[in-house]
Order: C-alpha cells, then sequence, then structure tokens
C-alpha cells in the first residue's frame, strides 16, 4: 500500500475559513454580522488600515481567505467582489504620528472602530480577528480569524489592498525606502535604505528600527540650530 495513502485525512483537506461563525451568530439571532482585520500592523511605515465587512448571506463569494495566503492579482478580483457584493464595508486608517503617539495597538483599535462607525448598515454583531472594541455592540474575537471568518478574511483583503494602493503612491514620493514591493516592512533593503537615507516624515518613530535609523543614517542631515546674537543674549531677547 502506498505510504502517503496511509497518511490521507480527508478533514485535513478542508478549507478552514469558513461562514460557521456568521451562521452560529444567525441561529442565535444576529443579523448584521460584520467582519473586522487589519493591514499594516507590523510596518515601519505610513498608517493602519482597517476594514469592516457585512457580507450578503444569500450572495457567496467563493475564494475567500485571509489576505497573506492570497497573491495580488487575486486579492485585487476579490476585493472588487466584496465591494459589488457585501450589504456594507469601509476602509479606515489611522496615520503614522497617531501610531508614536498611542502604540500600534491602540492605533489598530481605533482604526476599526472608525470603519465600523462609519459602515451605512450598522451591524448588531463583530467578528473580530484577536481583538475586542470599545463598542456596545456583540463581539466574538477570533484567534487566526483571518484564516477561520469569511467575514474577517473579506475585511483582511479590503484593508491589505487598500493599504497596498497608498503604498504605491507613496513609493512615488520616497522611492529610496522600496514601498511599493515592501510596503514599509523591515525587509533587508528597506533597513538598508534606512541606515543610508534616515526616515521619512511618514515613518513611525516609536519602533525601534526606525528611532535607531535617526542615529545611524550615514546621509542624515542635522540642520544648524540659529544661535543669538551676543547682543541678544546681554539683552535677554529671544
Amino acid at each position: 500500500m502506498c505510504r502517503r495513502a496511509l497518511c490521507y485525512n480527508p478533514r485535513s483537506m478542508r478549507r478552514l475559513c469558513s461562514s460557521r461563525f456568521e451562521r452560529t451568530a444567525r441561529h442565535n439571532g444576529w443579523q448584521r454580522i460584520a467582519g473586522l482585520d487589519e493591514a499594516g500592523r507590523g510596518s515601519l511605515f505610513g498608517p493602519v488600515f482597517a476594514a469592516a465587512v457585512i457580507l450578503n448571506p444569500r450572495r457567496r463569494i467563493v475564494g475567500l481567505d485571509d489576505s497573506k495566503k492570497l497573491p495580488s492579482e487575486r486579492r485585487e478580483v476579490l476585493a472588487q467582489r466584496i465591494r459589488e457584493h457585501a450589504l456594507a464595508w469601509c476602509v479606515a486608517q489611522v496615520d503614522a504620528s497617531r501610531i508614536d503617539a498611542w502604540n500600534i495597538y491602540q492605533a489598530s483599535r481605533q482604526a476599526m472602530a472608525d470603519a465600523v462607525v462609519q459602515l451605512s448598515v450598522q451591524p448588531d454583531f463583530l467578528l473580530i480577528d484577536a481583538m475586542h472594541l470599545d463598542l456596545l455592540v456583540e463581539q466574538k474575537p477570533l484567534i487566526k480569524g483571518d484564516t477561520r471568518s469569511v467575514s474577517i478574511a473579506a475585511a483582511s483583503i479590503l484593508a491589505k489592498v487598500a493599504r497596498d494602493e497608498v503604498m504605491r503612491q507613496f513609493d512615488q514620493i520616497y522611492p529610496v525606502y522600496g514601498l511599493a514591493s515592501n510596503k514599509g516592512y523591515a525587509t533587508r533593503t528597506h533597513l538598508a535604505a534606512l541606515r543610508t537615507y534616515g526616515p521619512s516624515p511618514l515613518h513611525r518613530f516609536s519602533f525601534a528600527p526606525v528611532r535607531n535609523a535617526v542615529c545611524w543614517a550615514a546621509a542624515a542631515i542635522q540642520e544648524s540650530l540659529p544661535l543669538p546674537s551676543q547682543s541678544q543674549r546681554q539683552s535677554g531677547c529671544p
């Protein structure tokens, strides 16, 4: 007998991402079920994005899965189908300055909350990828939710596609960092560019590689501070 046949398990071939959590919520009386996820949480550059999606239970979208598992072309196709067929969807973002002020966890929560509030149809139940929001809506956090719930997967796709497009736009402004390809993450080429050129104004300075690059940068220029003249020092004028 073939050794491979001995190891075959039909259950292992099933896709993890399904609508079972949405079906359970509807069975318990909830009707407007929104999936939420973020994109760009670990990036060194730019905003963190979040999306909220209320899928139409009567309109199945084939192929929904964790956005990180999908090639970019497939994500683009699925994002268009989600926008066309979902009952409601919204993408929100929190910029790098607020990430530095709050921390990335709180910024991600805020982006998700903003996406929920701005939905054209307000949900009565939230499925969230391993997080809880300060909203008066019933919630179920799911570990690895983007691989388990189609609603969260749809949100992850919209957030990822939206953020990738913004990174391509920023790449035109800051071409030395390779943002179109690395999307702001800590790749070898991105870290090398940080060491050479220093961070841009849109990098996340609370992140250690960016914070350290301020000191490392070989081509960084420190602007000289204007010093008061001797007469100003004597008179006490600013």
